[in-house]
């Protein structure tokens, strides 16, 4: 792989789009007192921990983790949580993701929170891709990507090389 050519986003930038998130949350939140970062495992985990750290330095928001685990190749089956239904109910909940492609996992991790009353709901990714297969948007984005629906968008967001690439 030739990194120049094919970086999408350096370790730099992926500082400064999470940073940008995170101001976005917080606006999008500024009455709450806590807010659920629920990050689907991996990368969207890693995400949502990133972003725990940053509304911790910017807000006097109390973000909660919860790692939600789907199984991306058969997103229909059943999703599981970190944290109970109970301490996200009536809550404002984040759904974050690393990239949305075709929008079949956020869509399914979306329906799995809908089970429960909100207090609101909104969807991070740090890559938009525009393959949208379901009517599923993300509210926050660090970047709008215009690709074939053959290249594949990796992202490294954990050691000192964080990096978005497309392969």
């Amino acid at each position: 792989m030739n990194e120049t050519q094919n970086t999408i986003l350096t370790q730099k930038q992926i500082t400064h789009k999470l940073r940008r998130i995170a101001y976005q949350i917080y606006e999008s939140n500024v009455d709450e007192t806590e807010i659920v970062l629920a990050g689907i495992d991996s990368n969207g985990y890693v995400m949502a921990k990133k972003l725990k750290t940053i509304l911790e330095k910017i807000s006097d928001l109390n973000p909660i983790l919860c790692k939600v685990k789907i199984n991306k190749k058969a997103p229909q089956s059943k999703i599981e949580t970190s944290i109970p239904a109970e301490e996200y109910s009536n809550k404002s909940v984040v759904l974050i993701d690393d990239v949305l492609n075709s929008g079949s996992t956020l869509i399914y991790g979306v329906k799995h929170f809908l089970d429960v009353p909100l207090k609101q709901f909104k969807t991070a990714v740090l890559v938009n891709r525009n393959h949208k297969k379901y009517p599923v948007k993300a509210d926050f984005k660090g970047i709008s990507l215009s690709t074939s629906i053959h290249e594949h968008v990796e992202v490294i967001l954990t050691g000192k090389d964080s990096q978005a690439y497309l392969d």
